[in-house]
């Protein structure tokens, strides 16, 4: 089952080298000390001003010296599908730079809450993507359909529509997403939605029914079924812990 978490927190690292690979993207951003790493086959290194993308499923070894800490984003696959398309280190120019000491004085502090700091982090991959994604060029047909998913997800869509939002079929669509974004529209819509609602859970200003039909469900049991599924906990959970 893919990780179903946005989760943002602070990780430091031993110099024990150690391999793996996780379902879903991973950034790791500098804040002291530098952690060697291979993605895939590519060698670099998180240091200052330095961050590195991992993509889901990509096997990546690590290890770090001396004192370190990193800020580390997981996040889920589905959500962000074309982070696995930029560069596995890429530089921070100085804005970025700022933004990352900024994003780490709020984890300390954790003044606004996880819900805060999952959209600082939405804004820093939105920054990444603007400033080094030259290979995100996709299908003008492919963000047609996206653009509308993205527009409309409170909303219920069918597949024959959003096809013919992109002039395709629903299978050449279906095809079209998984090749160049490595999931369905249902998938995409799905991890929306519930992450969506997951922060207007924690936000705790709407009932758990208003929230389910901001994010397209009639239904609050439909809703929170879905909900559970994707989450391991039914929406009172967060609206209860605030998690």
């Amino acid at each position: 089952m893919e990780h179903s978490n946005l989760t943002i927190d602070l990780r430091s690292y031993s110099s024990e080298a150690r391999s793996h690979h996780h379902d879903y993207h991973q950034l790791v951003l500098p804040v002291a000390g530098e952690l060697c790493m291979t993605v895939g086959k590519q060698e670099g290194s998180v240091c200052p001003q330095q961050v590195a993308i991992i993509p889901a499923g990509q096997q990546h070894d690590f290890a770090a010296f001396d004192q370190n800490r990193f800020i580390v984003a997981d996040v889920p696959a589905a959500f962000t599908p074309e982070l696995e398309r930029l560069p596995s280190f890429i530089a921070l120019d100085n804005v970025l730079t700022q933004y990352v000491t900024f994003l780490h004085q709020q984890l300390l502090t954790n003044a606004n809450g996880q819900s805060s700091e999952r959209q600082m982090l939405l804004l820093l991959i939105q920054l990444l993507k603007e400033r080094y994604g030259e290979n995100l060029r996709f299908d003008r047909r492919l963000e047609a359909a996206r653009t509308y998913l993205d527009q409309h997800f409170h909303q219920t869509i069918y597949l024959k529509h959003l096809s013919t939002v992109a002039n395709l079929s629903p299978r050449q669509l279906s095809e079209l997403f998984k090749r160049q974004l490595g999931t369905t529209p249902q998938r995409y819509l799905t991890e929306k939605r519930m992450q969506l609602a997951r922060q207007l859970l924690e936000e705790r200003e709407l009932s758990i029914q208003s929230i389910a039909d901001k994010v397209g469900y009639n239904s609050i049991a439909s809703f929170s079924d879905r909900f559970r599924k994707h989450f391991g906990h039914p929406p009172s959970y967060f609206r209860r812990t605030g998690k």
